[in-house]
């Protein structure tokens, strides 16, 4: 089974832009939506327009608000837009080797709370 979130939630997902280095995805949704299970790797996150959005994995749940620039490191999650309005993201996803993978003691999900704001 894929965990590619191109994959496992194209409706959400889409590749805009793709070379040897880096994968640049967009992603969308409107409040209430939620999305599978899916990986990312290492990635920077850009968003468009400030939503919140409940991430979870394993046992670990998390609520973010979003509106800004960040890191993002690699992990594995499903999430659902919790807030009132929808999510807008650009993410520049990091193709170095072992940059796919979570951290081996699971880390924190989410992006890195020095730029987002935990609800």
């Amino acid at each position: 089974m894929s965990l590619d979130p191109t994959i496992t939630d194209p409706e959400h997902y889409r590749v805009i832009f793709e070379n040897e280095r880096v994968r640049v995805l967009e992603y969308t949704d409107q409040p209430g939506e939620s999305t599978r299970p899916h990986r990312h790797p290492d990635s920077v996150m850009y968003t468009l327009s400030s939503f919140r959005r409940r991430l979870v994995s394993g046992d670990a749940q998390r609520d973010v608000g979003l509106d800004t620039v960040g890191w993002l490191p690699a992990q594995q999650h499903h999430g659902e837009n919790v807030g009132d309005t929808p999510a807008h993201v650009i993410f520049v996803e990091l193709k170095e080797s072992g940059s796919d993978q979570p951290a081996k003691d699971g880390g924190a999900i989410g992006p890195q709370s020095i730029w987002g704001s935990l609800v």
